[in-house]
């Protein structure tokens, strides 16, 4: 009964705060009293046809809901976009390929198309500088840049400033000292590799801070489409490294992202 209370009085207080911003943004003339009125009474989700848009995401969990593009038509996408734009909140789209690209950048030119990440994504209002971070993004070969690159749009949509360093495998060994400077002071490194998947075990041995290893498809035949590597990262003797699924670049992202914020609320 207590845990239910609890979770009734943070839902008030989190609706409360909303409604201040909004109540805000209506003062300062950044938002039209019918604007306002409709928002304020917004429900919690919105059908879309074949799609039932999350619109409480960001209240529960701090972020809206991303969208997962693969499987979904063009014109499902634009549907879900302009819903989100028309709600006021960013808006990211992952496993987005060319044919779907185009048709959001046609709807939507002051969006961002990633084609190598294969995202979209598209920030309502001015572009804020990065909250939270840094958190550095780590590729064992060029082969894993799509996943990467999947991973620091995740990042750079939650506000999380990003530090790339690529193509230090375990190969190259001497590879890798070379950017140790860049592993201090850093609120989470992410590690994308395949093959054997070794690279995220090194790497925790040169930092304090949590280790995201995302495996990837990347490898001949024994490498098993990633398995190889996301059972060689699993069995990792760093303490410090997780593990995501494999060619999951949006979780790796969205984990550090977490972790950078909290990171952020503690030391703020």
């Amino acid at each position: 009964m207590e845990l239910s209370r609890a979770a009734y009085y943070d839902r008030r207080m989190s609706n409360r705060k909303e409604l201040e911003q909004l109540a805000k943004q209506l003062v300062g003339g950044q938002l039209s009293l019918d604007k306002f009125l409709e928002m304020a009474d917004r429900p919690a989700a919105v059908e879309l046809g074949d799609v039932t848009l999350d619109l409480d995401r960001r209240r529960r969990c701090g972020f809206p809901e991303v969208v997962y593009g693969e499987g979904k038509t063009p014109d499902t996408l634009v549907k879900i976009v302009r819903q989100l734009i028309d709600e006021r909140m960013t808006v990211l789209v992952t496993r987005v390929d060319q044919t779907k690209g185009d048709r959001l950048m046609a709807e939507f030119p002051a969006g961002q198309f990633n084609p190598v990440g294969r995202t979209f994504q598209l920030v309502t209002g001015a572009v804020p500088p990065p909250k939270a971070g840094p958190v550095v993004l780590i590729t064992a070969g060029t082969s894993d840049l799509p996943v990467a690159e999947e991973a620091r749009e995740t990042l750079q949509w939650m506000g999380v400033e990003v530090v790339m360093i690529h193509d230090v495998g375990v190969a190259g060994p001497h590879r890798l000292p070379m950017h140790v400077d860049k592993l201090r002071d850093v609120a989470a490194v992410v590690v994308v590799a395949g093959q054997e998947g070794a690279l995220p075990s090194v790497v925790g041995g040169y930092v304090d801070c949590p280790v995201i290893a995302v495996p990837t498809s990347v490898g001949y035949g024994a490498s098993f489409g990633g398995l190889a590597a996301l059972l060689g990262m699993l069995n990792s003797c760093a303490a410090n490294v997780t593990v995501v699924n494999i060619n999951a670049g949006f979780k790796g992202g969205y984990v550090a992202g977490l972790i950078a914020h909290g990171v952020q609320k503690h030391n703020g």
